[in-house]
């Protein structure tokens, strides 16, 4: 059995374009290749209820974007690839999370919060046309991440709060009825590229500047055509920076071939010629899973047979992972005799704690079961790295403050011996979760 749990999701609001693929489909097609890990990836067509009302829209996005998936070479095989509409677990959990989770936590959650200061700006009520899956989407979001209790869970910068959120659940949930859960981790790759649309500005379905990523070779040579550039002539040195075409270009192109089109830029590339030269790159690349992705868009059932196969699998972990969390909140047959009562199973735990200060730089603690401080970092500039050092004090315990020297620091009054201990507790609690 894998030790380690990947899990992603694509949420089907939009047909996929360019920027899902290089920032999302395709490192998520790379990591399932991966030795050692189990990956899930899933269609958050619930989520998808919150802000498109349109069924026929959600219903074709699900085709695109699962057509994509297969053809960019996601082998179903060899992942557990799914809708979440089809597990009906994830929903149940959703509701035991909702009631461990304080509701201040959700006032924080960062599309309600922009909601509110918008209605604010407005002179609107606070919760105008604001819904409960709004409200509520960082819940169903730590469901989705703790039903399979994935470790790993790549996101945007803009995500990492949810991450939080869904450790905060399951340590709380850890804490109420006994460890079920593994705090997830949020998985950041800073090389990652978020690319610019036709107007220069991210390509956002929001700002209707997409590319669509399996557009028919004419259609995507004309939208290229289309990327805004300045007014130097051909001849006319011409900068990379605050290029949309040469950004895009870059997200394709080896290092070699940047390196050449950086020089043509200096040379005084024209843009005409520039714009063939991107279309051209991009197309070598999307060509061959453009026909893959032609053959399955013709062939829904396909697509539909491998979301049923997918469900089996999901929910071969959901069902009885599910049955073993209602017996833990005490909702079980009344017929078997309760041995124990939840506080005499209950086992609280230490927990790291990231968060984002003021300053911009990302931080973390470790607080013991009782909430005493045990240890406090500074601050990092990237997640990545504050979880890259949570990850050296998990694994080396209190050996790991020598090597982390300058960047965390023990509270005041606590030893390298209660720190080591919680590690080793939180060790255990993982490897005895991970055993189930």
């Amino acid at each position: 059995m894998s030790n380690e749990r990947f899990l992603t999701g694509i949420t089907p609001s939009g047909t996929p374009h360019l920027g899902n693929y290089v920032g999302s489909i395709r490192p998520s097609v790379a990591a399932s290749l991966r030795l050692g890990v189990q990956s899930f990836y899933f269609l958050a067509d619930y989520h998808a209820l919150i802000k498109v009302d349109d069924p026929a829209r959600i219903q074709r996005s699900s085709l695109e974007i699962a057509a994509s998936w297969l053809a960019c070479g996601l082998d179903p095989d060899e992942v557990v690839f799914y809708r979440q509409s089809d597990v009906p677990e994830i929903p149940e959990l959703t509701w035991f999370l909702s009631c461990v989770l304080g509701k201040g936590v959700l006032n924080r959650a960062h599309a309600y919060k922009a909601a509110v200061d918008k209605n604010n700006a407005a002179g609107l009520d606070a919760d105008a046309d604001v819904n409960v899956g709004l409200f509520m989407y960082p819940v169903l979001m730590g469901a989705d991440i703790l039903m399979f209790n994935a470790h790993q869970v790549p996101v945007g910068r803009d995500q990492v709060q949810h991450i939080e959120m869904a450790r905060d659940m399951a340590n709380s949930f850890n804490h109420r009825y006994g460890v079920h859960f593994v705090a997830p981790e949020a998985a950041i790759e800073d090389n990652v590229a978020t690319l610019p649309g036709l107007d220069g500005r991210k390509m956002s379905k929001s700002y209707d500047n997409t590319i669509p990523l399996f557009a028919p070779r004419d259609q995507l040579q004309k939208l290229i055509s289309g990327i805004v550039t300045d007014s130097k002539a051909p001849g006319e040195p011409k900068s990379v920076d605050g290029s949309a075409l040469f950004q895009i270009y870059q997200a394709f192109a080896s290092a070699d071939e940047t390196k050449n089109l950086r020089q043509a830029y200096a040379n005084g590339i024209g843009w005409g010629e520039a714009k063939q030269t991107v279309f051209e790159r991009i197309d070598q690349e999307l060509a061959p899973m453009r026909a893959a992705y032609e053959a399955l868009m013709n062939n829904p059932g396909k697509i539909e047979a491998i979301f049923q196969v997918g469900a089996v699998k999901a929910r071969a972990i959901a069902t009885p992972f599910m049955a073993e969390l209602r017996h833990a909140v005490g909702l079980r047959d009344l017929r078997v005799q309760a041995t124990q009562t939840a506080r005499t199973v209950k086992l609280a735990l230490p927990v790291f704690k990231q968060y984002r200060e003021t300053d911009g730089h990302f931080y973390f603690k470790l607080q013991s079961a009782e909430g005493k401080l045990l240890l406090q970092s500074n601050g990092f500039a990237s997640p990545k790295v504050a979880g890259q050092s949570i990850a050296t004090l998990q694994a080396e315990g209190a050996s790991a403050l020598a090597t982390l020297a300058g960047q965390v620091q023990l509270a005041k009054g606590v030893s390298s011996d209660e720190l080591e201990s919680a590690v080793q507790a939180l060790r255990e609690a993982r490897a005895e979760s991970n055993g189930k």
